[in-house]
């Protein structure tokens, strides 16, 4: 083990990828852009890349019921942490990978971590992944996650990606673009809370290039306080597909939500559909939770993680 792990990284990994020790089969967990400990697993590979701060992660065709971890935790003031992953999905793999980052932070000076993630995945492959972004610390500095995700899909492949930004994330700027190559299933579901002046924008482009392709976009958002968050998606229609685009907005206090959901179509036979919708607590829910013996406080957290869930 390069470095070892203290109380609050155990936290930091138990919140972000439920993690408790070292997990079993390949793994790979980062702290502070160093490697804390790395194993591979007879059919999946784990290994440094030579050009960039990084990993390459290659799992061999067939695949079926392995699960990888890759978290990242920060806890040194004034870091700026960038790495890029690569995973090589080899065809008709069915595989889960569990991503994410946590920030503690105790200082005035800012926290950064920017992961570069680029997903092949190969002809009816299947593929679960969880990314969960967590920041804490009494500091003022900020806790900055800036995620790029990238994802090629052959043919028949399915792909679930689920991103989950916790609390205590001061801002986020997440750029998410897919390519759809014929038969492939893109769901993308995006889970978002900000508070106090925190802020986060969401641009996200998938383009359906095969027959018969599909995506649907799932973004479900709570923003409170002072916070400020953008959802940007783009689906393009190259062939025919079908892509579906929701957005479902909480809003609260002096909190401020914009949401521009885009659809192209370039193919006569694309069907393609958005819709948005920002609104706040409904008082009936309220006094109905009140009426089983919640107060309003604890009413409003029950509403808000059922609509997070």
């Amino acid at each position: 083990m390069a470095v070892d792990l203290s109380p609050i990284d155990e936290n930091l990994l138990a919140e972000i990828a439920n993690i408790h020790g070292m997990p079993n089969g390949a793994f790979n967990i980062r702290k502070d852009g160093e490697l804390v400990e790395r194993h591979s697993s007879a059919n999946i590979e784990i290994a440094t890349k030579t050009d960039h701060p990084g990993i390459d992660i290659r799992i061999a065709p067939h695949t079926k019921g392995e699960t990888v971890f890759i978290p990242v935790i920060v806890t040194q003031a004034g870091l700026k942490d960038v790495v890029y992953n690569t995973f090589y999905i080899g065809e008709g793999c069915d595989i889960t990978i569990i991503a994410g980052c946590g920030i503690h932070n105790e200082s005035h000076e800012a926290s950064e971590h920017d992961g570069i993630h680029t997903f092949y995945c190969g002809k009816d492959s299947h593929v679960k992944y969880v990314e969960k972004h967590y920041g804490e610390g009494a500091g003022t500095g900020e806790r900055i996650l800036n995620p790029v995700t990238n994802v090629v899909m052959e043919e028949g492949a399915s792909c679930e990606m689920e991103m989950v930004q916790l609390r205590g994330v001061s801002s986020t700027v997440r750029d998410t673009n897919a390519e759809l190559a014929a038969g492939a299933r893109l769901v993308l579901t995006e889970k978002l809370l900000t508070h106090d002046e925190q802020t986060a924008t969401s641009n996200m482009k998938v383009e359906l290039n095969g027959e018969d392709s599909s995506v649907q976009v799932i973004s479900r958002s709570v923003a409170q306080d002072d916070s400020v968050q953008v959802f940007n998606p783009l689906v393009i229609g190259n062939a025919a597909c079908r892509g579906h685009v929701q957005c479902d907005a909480i809003i609260m206090g002096n909190a401020r939500v914009t949401a521009i959901p885009g659809i192209e179509a370039a193919s006569e036979d694309a069907v393609l559909v958005h819709e948005a919708a920002i609104g706040k607590i409904a008082g009936d829910q309220i006094v109905k939770l009140e009426t089983l013996g919640l107060t309003e406080e604890e009413a409003e957290q029950e509403i808000l993680e059922d609509f997070l869930n």
